[in-house]
This record gives C-alpha cells, sequence and structure tokens, in this order.
C-alpha cells in the first residue's frame, strides 16, 4: 500500500475502542503506547520523547516537531501533574486529538498517564475506579508507580491493577523511587518485579528505574548512570521490556545518545524544560534552566511570554514563596493568561519548544522516520491491540502472595538518606 493508505488503514484498525467512541471523526493517529515502543525496537538503538504537556502550547509544539522528524511520539501527563495544570489525564486525549485535527499531524501519538502513583497498598482499592476512567477519557497507555512502596507491595499493587488496564494499552512500571530514600535501583529488584508479574501472565512494555535522575531541575552533573541502566536491562532481557528514562532534563545530549544507544530505552520523558523553554527562562543546551546569582530564573527577553506577564508569574510565585523547583505550580493560574497573549508571542513559543524538541529527536533519541515503523507494526497485527512481546517463563505457584513476601527479604537494596521524589 501507498503511504496514504497505511495510514488511512492504520486510522481503521489501529485506534483504540475507546479513542473511536471518543473521536468518531478524527484524522489523529492515536494509538497504544505499544505501537510507539515496537516502533523504536524496529528502528534500534532509538527512543522517542514522552512529553509532559504541562500547558497547550507544549502539547502543539512537540507534535509539530514530531510530524516534521516523522517520528512516532508520546504526550504524557502525570497524576500530581494533574492537581497543578489545567491538563489532566481526563482532558489531555482531548488536547491532542484536537492539536493533531488541526495541524494536519499525521504520524502515531499515544496519550500516556505517568506516575499513576500510589503511596500506600490501602490506595489500590481508589485506583481500581480511576484508571478506567482515565482510559474511558482517552488514555492509552499507563505507568502504574507503586515504587515509593516496598518492593513486595509494589509488584502486588501492580497485579492487583492489570486487569483494569485494556489488553491493547501501553503498559509502564517502576522499580526505585525517583531519588528515594532506598537509593538506587538494582537488577535484583528489577527481576524480582518482571519476574514476578511473568508469573501472574503480565508482560510490561517498559520498566523505569531509579536510574541515577531526577525530576525538575538538575541539581548536579551526576545525572543518569548508563552502565546500571544497562546492567539492569540486561538482567531482565529475556521478559522482553523495555526501558522508561525519566527526568531526562538537564542531561548532556552525549548521555542521552548513550542511554538510546547502549540500553533497552525507548522512551524518555521531558517535562520541565519544554515548560522552562515555552516561558523563555533561559536553559543551557540539555534543556537545564539558569538561575542568576541570587538563585532566580533569567528570563531572555523577547522570547516565550511576554515581559509583563513575565513579571507577574514571578510576582506570584514570589508571593507564595514557591521555589525554583515548584514554577511548575505556576501552570493552572496562568494558562489563560499564556492563551490570552498576542498570537506573535504564542508562535515563538510554540516555535522555541518545536525547535528543542526536533533536536532531540533527530540528533538525539535517533526516533526521525520511526511514524511508519508505528503503522507498520499496527498493520501487522490488524489491530490496536499488538499483543505482548514476552510470554509466561515462570511458575505462577512460586509467586504467591506470601513466597512473593518471602522473597522480598532477601533483595539486596542500596541505602540513600535523601528525600524521595516520585511526582512527575
Amino acid at each position: 500500500m501507498s503511504a496514504s493508505a497505511d495510514y488511512n488503514k492504520a486510522l481503521e484498525i489501529g485506534r483504540p475502542p475507546t479513542i473511536k467512541r471518543l473521536f468518531p471523526n478524527s484524522k489523529a493517529l492515536i494509538v497504544s503506547g505499544k505501537a510507539i515502543d515496537r516502533a523504536m525496537i524496529k528502528k534500534g538503538k532509538a527512543m522517542t520523547i514522552a512529553a509532559n504537556g504541562r500547558n497547550s502550547i507544549v502539547i502543539r509544539a512537540c507534535l509539530k516537531a514530531a510530524q516534521k522528524a516523522n517520528a512516532a511520539i508520546i504526550i504524557e501527563i502525570a497524576k500530581s501533574e494533574s492537581t497543578y495544570c489545567l491538563i489532566n489525564m481526563w482532558n489531555i486525549a482531548q488536547y491532542v486529538d484536537a492539536s493533531c485535527n488541526e495541524l494536519g499531524i499525521t504520524v502515531p501519538v499515544a496519550v500516556h498517564a505517568d506516575h499513576f502513583g500510589l503511596k500506600k497498598p490501602v490506595e489500590v482499592g481508589k485506583a481500581k475506579i480511576d484508571i478506567p476512567s482515565m482510559f474511558d477519557a482517552g488514555i492509552t497507555s499507563i505507568a502504574v508507580d507503586a515504587s515509593h512502596m516496598s518492593d513486595e507491595d509494589n509488584l502486588l499493587a501492580n497485579i492487583a491493577l492489570r486487569e483494569y488496564i485494556p489488553s491493547w494499552a501501553g503498559y509502564e512500571t517502576e522499580v526505585g523511587e525517583i531519588k528515594g530514600k532506598e537509593g538506587l535501583s538494582t537488577p535484583e529488584e528489577a527481576l524480582f518485579l518482571i519476574q514476578g508479574l511473568n508469573a501472574h501472565g503480565i508482560f510490561p512494555d517498559w520498566i523505569a528505574l531509579n536510574n541515577g535522575t531526577t525530576h525538575g531541575i538538575e541539581a548536579s552533573d551526576a545525572g543518569i548512570q548508563v552502565e546500571l541502566t544497562r546492567k539492569i536491562h540486561e538482567s531482565i532481557a529475556k521478559y522482553g521490556v523495555s526501558g522508561a528514562q525519566h527526568g531526562t532534563s538537564g542531561n548532556s545530549v552525549e548521555r542521552l545518545r548513550r542511554i538510546a544507544s547502549e540500553t533497552r530505552t525507548t522512551k524518555a520523558n521531558v517535562a520541565t524544560a519544554l515548560q522552562m523553554i515555552s516561558w523563555g527562562v533561559k536553559v543551557n543546551d540539555y534543556g537545564n534552566a539558569q538561575l542568576d546569582e541570587s538563585g532566580n530564573f533569567i528570563k531572555v527577553p523577547d522570547v516565550g511570554v511576554m515581559e509583563d506577564l513575565w513579571s507577574e508569574m514571578v510576582d506570584y510565585a514570589q508571593g507564595k514563596s514557591l521555589k525554583a523547583g515548584d514554577y511548575k505550580k505556576l501552570n493552572l493560574p496562568f494558562e489563560p493568561k499564556l492563551l490570552a497573549q498576542p498570537r506573535q508571542v504564542r508562535e515563538r513559543m510554540e516555535e522555541a519548544v518545536e525547535h528543542f524538541v526536533y533536536g532531540l529527536l533527530t540528533d538525539c533519541f535517533n526516533a526521525d522516520d520511526t511514524a511508519p515503523l508505528a503503522i507498520d507494526a499496527i498493520l501487522s497485527a490488524g489491530s490496536c491491540d499488538l499483543g505482548p512481546k514476552a510470554r509466561q517463563i515462570e511458575d505462577p505457584m512460586e509467586w504467591s502472595e506470601d513466597k512473593i513476601r518471602q522473597k522480598a527479604l532477601s533483595l539486596f537494596k542500596e541505602e540513600n538518606t535523601s528525600k524521595g521524589n516520585y511526582d512527575d
């Protein structure tokens, strides 16, 4: 078939049933996260951006960059972001669909609920209600993040919630709380989680790790530990799980290229950098926001938001005693004001983010020209459900709740006294 015929066929069979119901006349190719993962695997040594759409300008810019790069892409929002952004897990699909149709976007896009966090086992019950409602609202992929619980409760939470996630949906699990008190993730912990899930017939598309990164503004140049990431991915290779790299903002291009080329990572989350670039905050080549001697952000003149609006944002932040890392909380109160700016201002905000994301996709992540590969994966499956990448090889009798708790007692963990951060 021709490229246009392939696209039309993918529209017909590749959109999940929830997306078809919500957007029956749409030309947006919103697909399962599985299709995006398979495209990166097919190309090899490639990962795509999972862009946190904290505001509508960022969403539009990332979609335009993906179209320009001919790259399959993920647009996501975290559970915590839904508390301080106008965009949340129940309306993000509407933003993505509308933007795709307006802008003529034809690359495959997954809509991901990132860091669906559970702090305690008791929260699993509420999650059994929330998760189906999110898929009803257009989510096509989810990260169940119980990583700040004990290893055994993390595994048991994932097992309990899997039946509430559609079989066609992309599915991410996580081991090791980001910057958490238990220190860096270990191969033993990752293997424990993936083996236990496999025994219960659960096959994650991705696993996220605490591999040395942080969320938000990178405080040092330590960053992602490539060797540790590769070691963990190799330890679980036979289970067919790809890597999801969190907290890429602030890491060097060289380190991110190594993550793409030397590990099994296919999904790279970027949040803070996109927000700051859209506002016109001065960033380095890695997208990390720069601060002056007083610890304040440096606003680049005639870039990003209008100067008077930026002053209003800073005054608001100071009035709320928001530190630099908490400027993300400006998204909710200022989204309408961002959109109320003149068109040329909104366009320059979009263009700055688009330029940055396009560079990541093409020069760093090796994701260019993966859109046709995602479409091919859908056409080969003949369905929106691409199925699992692995098969059940573990004995379920060895992974009962009692045996899970017993096995967890012998796990090796690295100690760390720092405060955890699993927000986004």
